[in-house]
């Protein structure tokens, strides 16, 4: 008769099975996602991350750049070098806080919103396409399934949550 640790081990072979399914159906289709928008933000010079900053000031307006870091999760390493590279191209700047000196915000120049006007229509189309076997119904599941997974996977890592979230 097999023991208490060996029926939990065996009951939790599908769970394990199917966690691991998830994880590698998510980076599959991320991919899949990256490799339909990929060639378009090209054509413009830019690569994913540069466009999710554009994209995010386009939305948002001015942020921090420690906002923007934590809206397209980036490192503070990489947020410094992509803002520099799009400002190099003119594309955004930083602004220092006139409260705070410390305090950096980026904000887009009109450089920079000519062109997110020109790629985000497109940049939606692509993802409209790519995304089209799926109903706007199981659109909204996924949705509600992949925050409940976000939650939960913060929630044990102790990592807390923020009203945006």
């Amino acid at each position: 008769m097999p023991g208490r640790a060996e029926q939990q081990s065996a009951a939790s072979d599908p769970d394990r099975a199917a966690t691991l399914q998830l994880i590698i159906a998510l980076g599959r289709a991320l991919q899949a996602l990256e490799q339909a928008v990929g060639p378009h933000l090209v054509q413009h010079g830019l690569s994913l991350t540069e466009f999710a900053v554009l994209e995010v000031l386009n939305h948002k307006g001015p942020l921090r750049l420690g906002a923007i870091r934590d809206r397209i999760l980036l490192t503070g390493a990489s947020t410094t070098y992509v803002v520099k590279k799009l400002e190099e191209r003119g594309l955004m700047r930083r602004r220092t806080c006139a409260e705070d000196s410390r305090v950096v915000f980026g904000e887009l120049t009109a450089k920079g919103r000519a062109l997110i006007g020109e790629v985000f229509p497109v940049h939606v189309e692509r993802l409209q396409q790519a995304m089209s076997g799926l109903s706007v119904s199981q659109k909204r599941d996924a949705i509600r399934l992949l925050r409940m997974l976000r939650e939960h996977a913060r929630h044990a890592s102790g990592e807390r949550m923020t009203e945006e979230d």
